[in-house]
């Protein structure tokens, strides 16, 4: 029954090891698609945007950058005279969605 009970345990452990390895596995990458002013941005920025965006692990403050760099991206846009960018999708929302912001 020991031998039962020690086995079931491990399993249990190793399971929870599994599924929080699987979790963290997807990560958020911004592209052109996915990423209102990617065209407004240099390189630079867009590299230090998608650090900054794959370091959150709260949705009040994934939300609350993306709020501003929109802003800071509808003021870049509004300043060269090009279309506001559209956000399609907010990222915050498919990062909660796959379980890597709570």
């Amino acid at each position: 029954m020991k031998t039962i009970t020690t086995t079931l345990i491990a399993i249990l452990v190793a399971a929870l090891f599994a599924t929080t390895a699987m979790a963290k596995q997807w990560r958020w990458s911004s592209n052109q698609q996915n990423t209102a002013g990617w065209q407004l941005m240099t390189s630079a920025e867009r590299t230090e945007h998608q650090t900054k965006m794959r370091s959150f692990t709260e949705y009040g403050a994934c939300k609350e950058y993306v709020e501003e760099h929109h802003k800071k991206m509808e003021d870049r846009a509004k300043e060269k005279g090009v279309a506001v960018p559209v956000m399609r999708q907010n990222p915050c929302d498919m990062m909660k969605a796959k379980g890597v912001l709570k």
